[in-house]
């Protein structure tokens, strides 16, 4: 009589997995007690950066709220899924103790959204974020805490923009833009209060300036504009200006045309620092193809149809690039912001012209970045149609405006940047395109229809210059932070095979053998 043979396989594996729910239970109840997570994304969305971690540290003797508008049980839903990364950034900034976070929607509270936005002129959104310390109150918008690359790449700058927005309100001043006065300029209260709130809605304080009075340029003054003057700076002023590029400083010249009797020479010798000649001049349109309208919608030559040269990506020489957004919105490849789609006109009014000096008279030409981002357009035969008529200046510059500067590629606008002092200036042959008068706003117009300025594209171009001149929402290095994937490059398609049968076809086959010889000795 045969012996039994006992099977232990069946007692082994319950053993086994009593043993395993001995020792894991423990450990996930331990493990859900301390709620430790792990960010294992390669760019680290879910955890705050060190840079951040270290700065906040320095800012630990600083009380700051952070407002968040809207509810973060909200990303508790499936599809916010994507906005994570926001979520674990508020929730971790609020661990810390001098740090007070609060949620709550707009609509719902209107009087802590009047709180945040006393003036009415930053705009509360649903999804908004709002910085407070030291009495400075500091908006993220919603549009930029998720942004698209031009890759088409998904991005998160929420951490990035909130550790730069508590810095700047940490120092107790929002970077302001200052408008020189004193040399007949225009001035904010008549001319440009509209421009000064668009200013004041991206995070700036605006003031008026009397530089000669002063004698001195303020700390926190990051971009200093100078508006429609018609006489010139003093020589003291000169040198406080050319002092404040030295050391990094960034200004913007609008400089309308304007009958003197004489020279802009200080206004000049700055310029010339940067690479950059004064044309002493009013440019007007000569054929109606190019001709826009007034503000009374009646054609003028006065209005000037024009286009903006691309930056960076057009030519490996240079670094800097303030027109490809602008020509982006302009052929509607990216017509549609937040709130509206965004009509622009590719236009410019009562304009002079400016000019480079040529390279092999400007010693800084090494390190001195100029390129136009203005300038005129031809008409349907390929000719230049605008005519130069000189005003102001002396008799050199007369005969050059009247001989020199008619039916020939003219710029209208430049930026300059000195890579070694970081300095930047914007010239601009005009103050038109951010007057309240000149440069009327979209409206609405007796026959029903919608108007929008002529010289409307150049007015955001002014706008979005000003970033460029100077950004506090980007400082730490932290950057966007990425979704990142695995790629493989193959040379050609049997390269492909071969990694596809080494990575797919090769471990199946073994899966296969492996099956088999379990069957054929699963009773033995």
């Amino acid at each position: 009589m045969k012996k039994k043979k006992f099977n232990l396989s069946g007692a082994f594996a319950l053993l086994l997995a009593l043993l395993v729910l001995l020792i894991f239970v423990p450990i996930n109840i331990i493990a859900g007690y301390f709620d430790k997570g792990y960010d294992m994304t390669p760019a680290k969305k879910y955890t705050l950066n060190s840079k951040t971690e270290e700065f906040l540290k320095e800012k630990s003797d600083k009380h700051i709220d952070i407002y968040y508008l809207s509810l973060l049980k909200y990303f508790q839903d499936a599809e916010a899924s994507q906005y994570l990364p926001l979520y674990h950034t508020l929730t971790e900034l609020e661990k810390y103790d001098n740090i007070d976070l609060h949620c709550f929607r707009p609509n719902e509270d209107p009087t802590k959204s009047q709180e945040l936005d006393p003036e009415g002129l930053l705009g509360t959104y649903e999804g908004d974020i709002f910085v407070q310390c030291n009495g400075v109150t500091k908006k993220i918008s919603r549009d930029k805490i998720f942004q698209t690359g031009s890759d088409g790449s998904r991005q998160y700058a929420g951490e990035e923009l909130i550790a730069a927005a508590i810095d700047t309100c940490s120092k107790g001043y929002l970077p302001t833009v200052y408008f020189l006065t004193g040399h007949g300029e225009k001035t904010i209260g008549e001319n440009f209060s509209n421009f000064a709130a668009i200013l004041k809605t991206n995070n700036y304080n605006v003031q008026e300036l009397d530089l000669d009075d002063t004698g001195s340029i303020p700390g926190d003054a990051k971009i200093i504009y100078l508006t429609g003057p018609t006489k010139d700076i003093t020589s003291k002023e000169k040198q406080l200006l050319l002092d404040y590029a030295e050391n990094g400083g960034a200004m913007s010249f609008l400089l309308d045309p304007c009958d003197t009797k004489g020279r802009f020479d200080n206004i000049e010798s700055i310029m010339e620092e940067f690479g950059l000649i004064l044309d002493y001049n009013i440019v007007t349109e000569t054929t109606a193809a190019n001709m826009l309208y007034d503000p009374n919608q009646v054609q003028s030559e006065n209005y000037l149809r024009v286009e903006y040269p691309a930056g960076a990506q057009a030519g490996a020489e240079l670094t800097q690039d303030l027109t490809s957004d602008l020509n982006k919105i302009l052929d509607g490849s990216s017509a549609e912001d937040s709130q509206q789609t965004m009509t622009l006109v590719a236009g410019i009014s009562y304009p002079r012209s400016l000019t480079e000096i040529p390279e092999d008279s400007f010693p800084a030409a090494s390190y001195v970045e100029r390129s136009s981002i203005i300038r005129n357009t031809t008409g349907a035969d390929g000719a230049y149609t605008t005519v130069s008529k000189s005003m102001g200046g002396d008799s050199t510059t007369a005969k050059e405006a009247d001989e020199k500067l008619s039916g020939i590629p003219l710029d209208f606008g430049y930026y300059s940047y000195n890579k070694k002092t970081n300095a930047k200036l914007i010239v601009i042959g005009t103050t038109a395109p951010i007057d309240d008068v000149i440069c009327t706003p979209t409206v609405e117009i007796p026959t029903g229809q919608q108007y929008v300025s002529s010289t409307s594209g150049t007015r955001m171009l002014t706008v979005f210059s000003n970033t460029w001149l100077y950004d506090s929402e980007v400082q730490f290095g932290v950057g966007n932070k990425i979704n990142s994937y695995d790629s493989m490059i193959f040379k050609d398609s049997g390269d492909a095979s071969k990694v596809i049968t080494a990575l797919y076809i090769f471990p199946a086959l073994i899966a296969c053998i492996g099956v088999f010889v379990w069957l054929k000795r699963r009773n033995s």
